[in-house]
């Protein structure tokens, strides 16, 4: 009977040590597991911010594009009404003072 006792305890204290190490690796496990799902939370949370920054930046890209647009049609529009004969005359008034025949230039004194 001595024998089937130390048998036991040799089946006993290997059970113990396989326990032991099952925990311990399972407590291993664990601890990789949460630091993946830490390092991934922390990249998210970048990542979020990343996109939010840049849809700050598409807005004020939009906003410049939008006035870039609307200054071109100005210009546009600027430049066609230079090219009329009306602009001719306006500026040949305003500047050079010149007048078309049969035309009376007022001047007021200052």
């Amino acid at each position: 009977m001595k024998k089937k006792r130390t048998g036991a305890k040799r089946k006993n204290t290997k059970a113990r040590r396989t326990d032991t190490q099952n925990k311990a690796a399972m407590i291993g496990i664990s601890g990789v597991v949460s630091l993946l799902v830490i390092a991934l939370l922390y990249q998210g949370t970048s990542l979020q911010k990343k996109i939010e920054a840049n849809e700050v930046r598409k807005t004020q890209i939009a906003e410049a594009y939008a006035a870039e647009q609307k200054r071109t049609e100005e210009i546009e529009q600027l430049q066609e009404e230079m090219q009329s004969d009306e602009y001719y005359e306006k500026i040949a008034k305003e500047k050079i003072g010149l007048v078309k025949d049969n035309e009376i230039l007022f001047k007021e004194n200052k």
